[in-house]
């Protein structure tokens, strides 16, 4: 009996981090990651087509999609996420992000952003958004004032930038150490940080663009209630971690397509 005794704390320790991951899942689940996820990878093909064009005079054949395809793995983007999220969101919290994003308003917001995540690929509609944002930026439009408090609160701009101007580096960190850059690594930043206005200005086009359609369907007052859910402490934590998450997929994801741009330069080389 006494041997029995002593087993339950081990087993409940045991049995906490489990529970804590099975509701990490659902979280994930609740998020769609796995359908922003492929959405990503989408978008990834399209930009490898640029450096295909760009970098590798159209020559990267079969071998360069294979390649790409498998650095932009969509499974492993959705783990860097959860990883982040799990360290970020636990306990009451995590409950509170679960509810929200499992409820009416929050599963209607996760369907207009990959939708609109989508339909933002084409250019044409890009440019349209893009537009607009340029359009309403120079009124007192109150949808646009409600979308610069959503996107102040959770740090939007920034992160976006910072994600950007890491992955630029992470890039041509990658081309070097594939010996298709010859840059030292401050020579490296300098040129990133050379570009930083430039990339905030094209990222807040893009950015309010995409999220003035996302957010069109939505009413003021549920627009108004997903402002005050990422002001909660459990809002703001999930915004950390998905930034945190994405950024670091992103980051890992531009090193490995500068070192496949090095190696097959260096193979046409040869």
């Amino acid at each position: 009996m006494r041997r029995a005794f002593l087993l339950w704390p081990l087993l409940l320790a045991l049995a906490l981090p489990a529970h804590a991951d099975a509701r990490l899942s659902v979280l994930v689940d609740v998020l769609r990651l796995d359908e922003i996820a492929v959405i990503l990878r989408d978008e990834g093909l399209d930009s490898a087509e640029d450096l295909n064009a760009d970098m590798l005079n159209g020559q990267g054949g079969a071998g360069w999609q294979v390649q790409v395809e498998a650095i932009y793995d969509p499974a492993r983007i959705v783990e860097a996420v959860r990883q982040a999220v799990g360290q970020e969101l636990s306990g009451e919290e995590l409950e509170q992000a679960i509810d929200f994003f499992a409820s009416d308003l929050g599963s209607q917001i996760i369907a207009l952003e990959n939708s609109a995540r989508v339909t933002i690929r084409d250019p044409d509609v890009e440019q349209a958004a893009r537009l607009r944002f340029a359009e309403l930026s120079q009124t007192d439009d109150p949808r646009l004032a409600m979308l610069r408090r959503l996107v102040a609160d959770g740090d939007m701009l920034e992160r976006n930038v910072t994600t950007a101007m890491n992955s630029n580096f992470q890039f041509m960190r990658g081309l070097a150490d594939g010996n298709g850059l010859d840059m030292s690594e401050e020579e490296m930043l300098a040129d990133v940080n050379g570009e930083a206005e430039a990339i905030r200005e094209d990222t807040e086009g893009w950015l309010f663009g995409y999220l003035l359609m996302s957010y069109s369907p939505l009413t003021d007052e549920q627009m108004q209630a997903y402002i005050d859910f990422g002001n909660t402490a459990a809002g703001q934590a999930m915004n950390r971690g998905l930034f945190d998450g994405f950024g670091a997929a992103y980051e890992d994801i531009s090193y490995a397509l500068g070192r496949a741009v090095a190696l097959n330069m260096t193979a046409q080389e040869l």
